[in-house]
Parts: C-alpha cells; structure tokens; sequence
C-alpha cells in the first residue's frame, strides 16, 4: 500500500511537472528538450532571414586623387557598381590601429579620405527628393551634381507609385494626434501611424489606396521590409578603422559567415567553378593601392597572419591582366560579375 501511494505520488509530480513545462523527473533530458526547442526556433527565424552581399573597401583609394571632382567621381563608380550589382552593404575601412574621431560623418571640410567617401555614397544612396532634407550643403559635395544617378528601385519619380517609398518626417505635425507628415517625393505629404521626429528618414508602406487628399494614414516599416518581398532596396554604409574591424564589428547577427578576399596573389578559379557555401551574410574585401596585403600586415589585431589566412578564401578574379595594375573601381566592376553565378548557385542551394 505504502509503494502505492509512493508511486501514484511520484506520478502526480511528474505529471504537474510536465504541465509546467518542466520535465523535472529527468532535469537533463529537460534541459536537452529545452535547449532543442529554442534552437529549432532560432533556426526558423534564420532561415527567414534574407540572405545579404557586403562589400568592403579600403578608404586609402581616395588617398591617391588628387581633385575633389575626381575623388567625387571615384566614390560615384563605386556607388553605381554596388547598385548595378544589388549590394546590400558598404564597408569603408582605413589602416588605422585604433579608433579615433574620424569614424563619424560631421559637417567641417577638412575630413578624412573615409570619411568623405562615406559621406558621397550615403548621399548618392539616398532619393533625390530627401537629400535637401537629410543632407545640409556641405563642400564636399560639389561635384555630386556631375555624377549620374543611381537609379535604385527606390529611387522612384513623382509620378511613379509604388507599394512602398523612402521618405522623411517634416516639421509640420497633423492636428490629429498620433499621425505624422511625411515627405515621400510625392505632389503631397502624407499621413503616417506613429508621432516621429522632424528629420527622420523613414520607409513608408504606401498600400493601394492612391488618393492623395484622404486622410489615410500609410503605415511605417522596417527598411528590410521591401527586400522581403525580393525587392533591391539600397545598401548601407558603415566605417571601420581598421580591416579586422570590418569582420568584428558585423552590425548583422551572428556576423558574416562567408568572407571573400581578392588580389593579385589568390588562388585562380573559373568563376563557373567556383563553389560558394549557402550563406546569410557574405562579404567581399577589396584592398586599397597597395592591395589588401598591407590593410592586414598594418593591422595589430591580424599580426602575422598570412594574407590568404584571414578570409574564407582568397581569390584572383582578373587572371593574366594587360596592365600592371587594376584599380579598385575596375575590380570591384570584374569582381562582382564574376561573383554573379557562384552567389546565385549558392542562394540556390
């Protein structure tokens, strides 16, 4: 009778346990079925994720111009190859130890070669109609004006209407509490659900209803939100100071998993042999004039590490050149077709 009541006792607490969600009978299977729960989950949510290509690139190619116009028209090719090519992210890295004060974009004139490159490509990345809003005048950006458009998909006209615009929150605040004008390029403003702060660059899902003098208000959304929908949607532009700092200092969760560098020295394989792994976030490193030999002999963090042994693998994408040397704007245009089939092959897989 005794055992009886032990067992049915047992029974019970194992029984309320279950119900609490913990397996307390067995702690270590419960602690396995939790920790198998939780990475089942994180691995739905990654496989959610959208795949993303990055480009990083040394700011010491600026160094070597010696015209404003001229830089300007370098960092403009190179805002067009990342469009042409839907890159997802901009990299600009210097040779640096350590931080310093350069790494943010101010509004004096006398600013490094990064961040004045940066300083372009956000400009050229951003719609014609916010940039009078989002970017005060500034002499670095005379000669944007020489530079041709990049024409991105959310680059849109003021009669075109799409499912989503870029656009920036005004002064002007609608009566109705809650709501925000919003400029997106369009005849008029229009109303959006959230009360945000003058200045501020938003993506607007503008829905179907087209009727301008409505009071509808649009919706606000992740800038990842159109890329979901298989959209291109601009890149980002992020600086780091040094080329560890480009792999370290990831803004994407759990870094990037594939990283690509390119030089003279790689390996040589035919673009349609190339065997690229499925990836979330993939990065393509380009060195500056001395190639990304020196970024990485000039970087304490990397002291020495081969070349080759700081990335995934290391690749010649311009074998048997004419010239003596190729500059990185004319690498970055050959590097990124011959990436085009081993990339889609990958995101196949």
């Amino acid at each position: 009778m005794g055992k009886k009541n032990k067992r049915r006792e047992a029974d019970a607490e194992t029984e309320l346990n279950t119900v609490n969600g913990d397996y307390s009978d067995n702690s270590q299977n419960a602690k396995k079925l939790k920790k198998k729960e939780k990475k089942k989950k994180n691995k739905n949510k990654d496989e959610n994720e959208i795949p993303t290509v990055s480009i990083a690139v040394a700011a010491s190619i600026i160094d070597n111009v010696p015209t404003l116009e001229l830089a300007t028209r370098l960092a403009g090719q190179i805002a067009r190859a990342a469009t042409i090519f839907r890159i997802n992210e901009v990299v600009v890295f210097d040779n640096k130890g350590s931080p310093d004060q350069d790494s943010k974009v101010d509004n004096s004139d006398d600013e490094s070669s990064a961040i004045f490159f940066i300083r372009v490509l956000q400009y050229l990345e951003t719609p014609q109609y916010l940039r009078k809003a989002l970017f005060p005048m500034h002499n670095n950006l005379r000669f944007v004006g020489l530079l041709p458009p990049l024409d991105a998909p959310h680059h849109l006209r003021k009669h075109e209407w799409g499912p989503y615009r870029e656009g920036v929150s005004i002064k002007e605040r609608d009566s109705n509490s809650g709501a925000t004008l919003v400029d997106v390029g369009l005849v008029k403003h229009v109303l959006v659900d959230q009360v945000l702060e003058p200045g501020r660059r938003v993506t607007v899902a503008m829905g179907t209803n087209r009727n301008l003098d409505s009071d509808i208000q649009r919706q606000v959304v992740s800038s990842s939100k159109p890329r979901e929908e298989g959209a291109y949607w601009g890149y980002q532009v992020r600086y780091a100071h040094n080329i560890s700092s480009v792999f370290k200092d990831c803004t994407y969760k759990g870094g990037y998993d594939y990283i690509i560098g390119t030089s003279e020295h790689g390996q040589i394989i035919k673009s349609s042999d190339l065997e690229i792994p499925s990836f979330r976030h993939l990065l393509i490193a380009f060195g500056g004039l001395a190639g990304l030999e020196e970024s990485i002999e000039e970087d304490e963090n990397l002291k020495g590490k081969n070349a080759g042994d700081a990335f995934n693998i290391y690749l010649n994408t311009c074998p048997h050149q004419g010239s003596r040397t190729i500059r990185t704007e004319e690498a970055i245009l050959i590097s990124l077709q011959y990436f085009q089939e081993p990339i889609s092959r990958a995101l196949q897989s």
